[in-house]
């Protein structure tokens, strides 16, 4: 059997480069530059598992996911929690006292305030975390650090001058891994399982409340509900859902049954065994 074929959005020692490795260790990785490249892949190829980060926990949801979803509607078949720890990168041979500016991804930077104002950092935001390490790599200015992972600063051959400098220690990223054609695990009542999918509601008073009444009735538990509205309309809106249980449990079929009819479209998108890491929280 050959190595896995993962694909993710960014560059080299980016988060979902890490969380990649974790998941797939030793797998041939292709890094991309968008995320809609990185749905396209695993669409026209069948052998590429794509991993997606879908929100995290201090940023919230990830920025055009959702829409991409739908488009191309590819399964998901696993959940990973990533921990997210952020480090100040800088040139070799460069100390605190020369650094004058920080770059990194917007929410990088977001997280990491106590540092910049108690060093009276700058900021330089930029694309991603690890591309901002790479940029870095490329200069010769010491008076430029990077807030990126560990991994590109071994990656791209950078001193950690300061380790992990996030305000918050718990920060944490879900990915899902996703891939065409992929098969539902059958039910197994020692196991916990992720149900996943987008619906989009019938344009009729008091649908909401009446698709959500199935899942209080039939007591299944939902950890996650976010809309969205479609593009290009300021009157539709698409819904987000996780819900605990497998699709071939009852009480899961007869929710999902009273949502189908208060909906214009329906569609699952894995069912999954849910991490280790929610039985932490």
């Amino acid at each position: 059997m050959g190595k896995a074929k993962i694909a993710f959005q960014g560059e080299m020692g980016a988060y979902s480069h890490i969380a990649s490795e974790e998941i797939f260790p030793g797998s041939e990785i292709k890094a991309c530059p968008t995320f809609e490249e990185t749905f396209k892949i695993a669409y026209d190829n069948e052998d590429y598992k794509i991993i997606i980060p879908i929100e995290n926990s201090l940023a919230g949801r990830v920025a055009d996911i959702h829409y991409l979803l739908p488009k191309y509607k590819l399964q998901i078949h696993a959940e990973h929690f990533q921990k997210v720890e952020h480090n100040l990168l800088v040139k070799k041979g460069a100390e605190l006292k020369d650094i004058k500016f920080v770059r990194s991804h917007a929410q990088a930077i977001d997280q990491c305030q106590k540092i910049i104002i108690k060093n009276k950092f700058k900021t330089i935001i930029s694309a991603d975390t690890a591309g901002s390490a790479k940029d870095l790599s490329k200069s010769n200015d010491k008076s430029i650090g990077a807030i990126a992972s560990r991994l590109s600063a071994k990656i791209y051959d950078l001193k950690i001058l300061m380790k992990n400098i996030e305000d918050e220690t718990q920060n944490t990223t879900r990915f899902v891994i996703m891939s065409k054609n992929v098969n539902q695990p059958e039910y197994d009542k020692s196991k916990k399982y992720i149900t996943s999918c987008i619906f989009r509601l019938k344009s009729i008073p008091a649908a909401l409340y009446k698709c959500l009444g199935g899942f209080a009735t039939n007591q299944v538990n939902l950890t996650k509900l976010e809309s969205f509205s479609v593009k290009n309309t300021f009157d539709q809106t698409n819904f987000y859902l996780d819900l605990e249980g497998h699709i071939e449990q009852s009480q899961v079929q007869k929710a999902l049954e009273e949502l189908g009819f208060h909906t214009e479209s329906l569609n699952i998108l894995g069912v999954y065994e849910a991490s280790v890491f929610r039985q932490k929280k």
